[in-house]
């Protein structure tokens, strides 16, 4: 089963006086990636949540956000009587009358915030390492479902390769044949008239060169196995996107080589078509883990 470099994964939870927050994106890289969000102080986790990301993803730039939150109460608010009182003189020996109070509440240093002590980000792991994993597996489905797309257009693609491989296949003997008749043709052109012969041998052991020059057999045996091969990966349990990339290095070697020994204007028509859908799976390959 293929699975896509791109997803997206969250979940939330409350359990006490916490709230978290999870959120994670992923886009293709070569390799794994983590950038990490972590409201404090749970940051110090960061080593903890890194394995828990690769235990699912292998590939990719990750961007992990958790957000820990505490509900407000009321007693995480006090007036700051000094300040109040302060602003409250000061005011009233500019223009002699005394402000109201509420009018005071929105200056700075009036309202306290009072922070809680600070966690022991242990405690926490508990809820954090849950509410990541559930993440992390919304993850992976939107990954795998992307993933099932991708496989089924690598497939479709992977059949356009082998249409035209065949097609290919029945074109290799005319090429030989059309090369001895037109051979012949020259050669009797060109002694037409002056009283030299051919002996039939010498035709024979130059369609023979040609033959041996342009022999593709080996080249599409290779690729049709690496087609089978192709569809074997995709088809596996297992996301295999860098194993896909080196099948697919593979054909388009065994591609270029027959295109070159070919010297056939049909044969080159179904290369260029071959190298075009290489191309788009490339591409798609690209984003597969």
């Amino acid at each position: 089963m293929l699975l896509s470099m791109t997803g997206h994964g969250e979940s939330r939870s409350l359990d006490g006086d916490r709230a978290v927050t999870v959120e994670v994106r992923t886009v293709n890289n070569r390799h794994l990636k983590l950038n990490a969000r972590i409201s404090e102080p749970f940051s110090a986790l960061e080593p903890e949540l890194e394995r828990l990301v690769r235990e699912q993803v292998r590939r990719g730039t990750v961007q992990l956000t958790v957000r820990v939150e505490r509900p407000k109460a009321a007693e995480d608010y006090r007036l700051n009587l000094v300040a109040l009182k302060s602003y409250r003189d000061q005011i009233a020996a500019v223009d002699g009358v005394p402000p109201l109070l509420a009018s005071l509440l929105g200056l700075p240093g009036i309202v306290e915030e009072r922070r809680p002590s600070t966690d022991d980000p242990s405690e926490g792991w508990p809820l954090l390492s849950r509410v990541v994993r559930e993440a992390l597996d919304d993850l992976q489905t939107s990954r795998a479902e992307e993933g099932r797309m991708m496989g089924e257009e690598l497939i479709s693609l992977g059949h356009g390769v082998a249409q035209h491989l065949d097609r290919i296949i029945e074109r290799v003997p005319i090429v030989v044949s059309s090369y001895q008749e037109r051979l012949i043709e020259r050669v009797q052109n060109l002694v037409e008239g002056r009283g030299i012969a051919i002996e039939p041998k010498d035709l024979v052991r130059e369609t023979a060169i040609l033959a041996e020059r342009a022999d593709v057999s080996e080249e599409i045996t290779r690729l049709k196995a690496h087609l089978v091969q192709y569809v074997d990966v995709i088809a596996a349990p297992e996301s295999a996107g860098r194993k896909l990339e080196f099948i697919v290095q593979e054909m388009g070697r065994e591609t270029n080589t027959i295109g070159s020994k070919s010297n056939d204007i049909a044969i080159s028509r179904e290369i260029v078509e071959i190298k075009g859908l290489l191309e788009k799976i490339r591409e798609l390959i690209q984003n597969v883990e």
